[in-house]
């Protein structure tokens, strides 16, 4: 008899209650039930007939995946609720018609193109540090850009007392008060790009991401959304690893 089980924390993603990591809170704060009995990190559940609860509410699964591009304008945040009440990404894709999760981040200054996705496993294999997923930014500093600051960013700045992985970074455009570079990298560090660009006294103005993994935002209008199309999911199940037809 085939085994259906699955881990908790998977299924507890997969049904949009928080990400694996964030469900593995919830169990070791006791805040999760199975079968009326609390929860352990490791356990599995059958999806179609063990009783899960979180914080006394019942979770089932959710069949129908979903997985879009948010072109995201300056001012949101990459979270689902703000305690500091600021606009999030959920204000601009509550007519997707499902919940749905940002597959990692992009800060609140900046824009450009956001994954989201109510697919846990997909999410976690196109974020995870191994995947060494290329994400391409074009960023507008203030001043101009010297050859010895571009090539000090692209053989990797001190962060956080980490260095920074070797990655492309050149000059597309210079203009009087302000020059135009573009940043190719494989790192998701947090707010890694500002600090790049601190680190060899450049100021960022205006920072937009316009490519991950060979998916590129193209012409989508600032503030909307589409579904991803069959080539680009493709794309990047192969790189997640999730191979399954979806």
């Amino acid at each position: 008899m085939k085994d259906n089980k699955v881990r908790l924390q998977k299924f507890l993603s997969e049904c949009e209650v928080a990400s694996r990591r964030k469900a593995e809170e919830l169990i070791l704060l006791g805040k999760v039930k199975v079968n009326g009995h609390l929860a352990s990190i490791g356990d599995k559940v059958d999806p179609k007939y063990d009783k899960v609860m979180v914080r006394g509410k019942r979770v089932t699964a959710q069949s129908k995946k979903v997985y879009i591009m948010l072109n995201k304008p300056r001012g949101y945040v990459t979270t689902l609720k703000d305690e500091y009440d600021r606009k999030t990404v959920n204000d601009l894709v509550r007519d997707v018609g499902v919940k749905v999760y940002p597959v990692g981040r992009l800060d609140r200054d900046s824009e450009g193109l956001l994954f989201l996705t109510n697919d846990g496993e997909f999410a976690n294999g196109i974020t995870h540090p191994s995947k060494n997923v290329n994400k391409t930014y074009l960023v507008t500093v203030k001043g101009d850009v010297s050859d010895a600051q571009t090539n000090e960013m692209s053989s990797g700045v001190l962060i956080d007392g980490k260095r920074t992985a070797p990655c492309e970074v050149f000059v597309t455009e210079r203009k009087p008060d302000r020059t135009i570079v573009k940043f190719i990298i494989n790192e998701g560090r947090n707010r890694q790009i500002r600090k790049m660009c601190d680190c060899v006294g450049l100021q960022v103005i205006r920072l937009k991401r316009l490519e991950i993994a060979g998916v590129k935002l193209g012409g989508l209008k600032l503030g909307a959304w589409r579904d991803l199309n069959e080539r680009e999911m493709t794309r990047l199940t192969n790189i997640s690893g999730k191979r399954e037809k979806i």
